[in-house]
């Protein structure tokens, strides 16, 4: 029997304000437990709430960006449910009238391969709301750390519209690529800024919705990508043995490659809603929505097409450098430099990238002097350093931040372009690699590339190669 998977998707991210959605607490993430709590995000009784106005300008810029409907007269509601971990015993969030509503985001799926294709995923909400704080477990009881407590959050609520779990990472891609060039999230999957529920039934084709449950709180893509196969193939077997599906909340066990039930799944009813009646109605008029829309910054794929069309990088190199705002930043900031657009541009999907990778470092966390990288580029561009010794630099550049051109000095790696010091390490090598000559004049030309490596070696890491490559050729012809 064919099955049809359907899933939909509640993204939470958490917004990079310097303050809470209700009060003025610091939103740092790495702080010691309990250290950024007020009466209000502590639930203290007689505390009122008041807006943070970046997080609704945040939430309107995304809503915009993802083709959404702008609410005029905005709302928010009490979601009651009692937690350790929320002190109030309710969360303001928005139901009845969210934020943003009706939009959609559109995924390239598997772009790189003949059958890929692009797809419409709906947005069927976006909603403001505030953060839970966190249970601490150990071994002696379990401690509350009400710091993220009233953290800003904007749950991104998709239509069921995912049919595998390609097209969930595609959009996930997508969606985290639109938080970071809009600068409203840091989208840390290991520090949970985002992260997402995963909505799943199976049907037969073109058949009723099943039943479906949710994954809670996924922060790896790949995780996700084992929860859904897992979540599918699950259901598939019960309903095969004719078992019935439950709604129900899921954990994942990644380390087990498992999924267990932790309760049944609640609907909106079960959270008793009602308008909060300390927050008044938010309404947006013409004028402010023109403002946020005129501020709105180019995003990466805009970059892409920009970089290719006005600059002449290669579609591969600027899919590399669009990978994260702090990449594309680092770019532009040598391109403009620099003057040399395409040579900034190989250098970072190229060595640094590499460099990245070797050190398990993060595109977010990347920090690399501009200047320094420019000055490499404006070297080796001019004829005063190799592509050997440019890549040498780049690394001690990276890995100990070094002054360049002190570096290239106590490493004596300014290239050598003495005709008279060439055309001595030509020689030596002719007359200690005499049956090689002879191959390369007898018509073997691959010998040319030992030949020449030799007199690299010669001249050390500072070998001009234009100039031994011209000269060994020219005492090579000569009988």
């Amino acid at each position: 029997m064919s099955w049809e998977t359907v899933i939909g998707l509640e993204v939470h991210a958490e917004l990079s304000t310097k303050s809470k959605i209700f009060c003025g607490c610091s939103t740092s993430f790495s702080s010691e437990p309990n250290t950024h709590v007020c009466p209000g995000c502590s639930g203290m009784p007689g505390s009122l709430p008041v807006l943070n106005q970046a997080v609704l300008e945040y939430a309107v810029k995304l809503g915009i960006t993802l083709n959404c409907e702008i609410t005029r007269h905005s709302m928010f509601d009490r979601k009651n449910y009692f937690y350790p971990d929320l002190p109030n015993a309710y969360q303001i969030s928005q139901l009845h009238a969210p934020i943003c509503r009706n939009g959609y985001l559109e995924i390239d799926v598997n772009c790189q391969a003949a059958d890929g294709y692009k797809k419409k995923i709906g947005i069927h909400q976006i909603h403001m709301e505030e953060d839970a704080g966190k249970l601490v477990h150990a071994a002696d009881g379990s401690y509350m750390d009400f710091n993220r407590c009233g953290v800003p959050l904007l749950e991104i609520v998709s239509s069921p519209d995912f049919r595998s779990a390609a097209e969930v990472i595609a959009y996930l891609e997508k969606l985290r690529e639109t938080l970071l060039y809009l600068d409203i999230c840091d989208c840390k999957m290991q520090e949970g800024s985002i992260r997402a529920d995963i909505n799943l039934s199976v049907r037969k084709p073109g058949g009723e919705l099943g039943v479906r449950t949710e994954t809670k709180n996924m922060n790896s893509f790949k995780a996700i990508v084992r929860a859904i196969e897992y979540e599918r193939e699950r259901q598939i077997e019960v309903l095969e043995d004719g078992g019935q599906i439950f709604q129900e909340t899921r954990r994942w066990d990644d380390e087990k490659g498992t999924s267990y039930g932790m309760r049944a799944k609640v609907n909106a009813q079960d959270y008793r809603y009602f308008p909060d009646p300390d927050l008044p109605p938010i309404n947006i008029d013409d004028k402010w929505l023109a403002e946020i829309k005129d501020s709105l910054p180019e995003l990466a794929y805009q970059k892409r097409e920009r970089y290719i069309r006005d600059m002449g990088i290669a579609e591969s190199a600027a899919v590399v450098i669009t990978v994260h705002k702090n990449i594309s930043d680092l770019f532009e900031a040598i391109a403009k430099k620099s003057g040399q657009p395409v040579e900034a541009a190989n250098l970072i999907a190229g060595e640094i990238m590499r460099l990245m990778n070797n050190a398990n470092t993060l595109p977010e966390d990347l920090e690399i002097d501009a200047g320094k990288l420019t000055t490499l580029i404006t070297l080796v561009t001019g004829g005063k350093i190799n592509r050997s010794a440019y890549k040498e630099t780049i690394e001690a550049v990276f890995l100990n931040n070094v002054d360049p051109e002190k570096y290239i000095a106590e490493k004596g790696l300014m290239m050598v372009s003495d005709d008279g010091a060439i055309i001595e390490a030509v020689k030596a090598v002719i007359a200690e690699n005499e049956s090689s000559v002879t191959d390369y004049r007898a018509g073997k030309e691959k010998v040319f590339g030992f030949l020449m490596g030799m007199v690299m070696k010669k001249l050390g890491k500072g070998g001009n190669p234009e100039l031994a490559k011209a000269k060994l050729e020219e005492a090579l012809k000569a009988q």
